[in-house]
């Protein structure tokens, strides 16, 4: 049985899905752009400011659903410039203090409301 789920903390979705399904002890969240949860408007800073404003959103949606960054167990971050990555891989690691998840990281075309990255994740309880 799955549920959808959601968080008054983070943006709403901009199409027809949920901020997250959960089923059994699962939590599958979609991806998170730097979107302000208040405003629904896109963070206009670089790549570190929305990197931040994106892992808020993720824990907002976490938060609401019982949990934390460390019951997320795979990240798929979703990036429009890779050489970017250094400075994104020092914020998003910052969210994670024992136990980083598995990662895969790719270059995109492009994103959303023209956002530089966007983060998708699963987690569980």
């Amino acid at each position: 049985m799955t549920e959808a789920v959601s968080s008054a903390d983070a943006p709403k979705a901009i199409g027809p899905y949920p901020q997250g399904i959960k089923t059994g002890n699962l939590l599958f969240l979609s991806a998170q752009g730097p979107l302000d949860a208040k405003s629904g408007q896109m963070s206009s800073g670089g790549i570190e400011d929305q990197t931040k404003l994106v892992m808020d959103n993720l824990t907002a949606v976490l938060a609401a659903n019982g949990m934390t960054m460390a019951h997320v167990v795979s990240t798929t971050v979703y990036m429009k410039d890779l050489n970017d990555f250094a400075k994104m891989n020092t914020v998003y690691g910052s969210y994670f203090t024992d136990k980083p998840p598995a990662r895969g990281t790719v270059q995109v075309a492009g994103l959303p409301r023209g956002a530089l990255i966007g983060i998708s994740a699963i987690a569980s309880k």
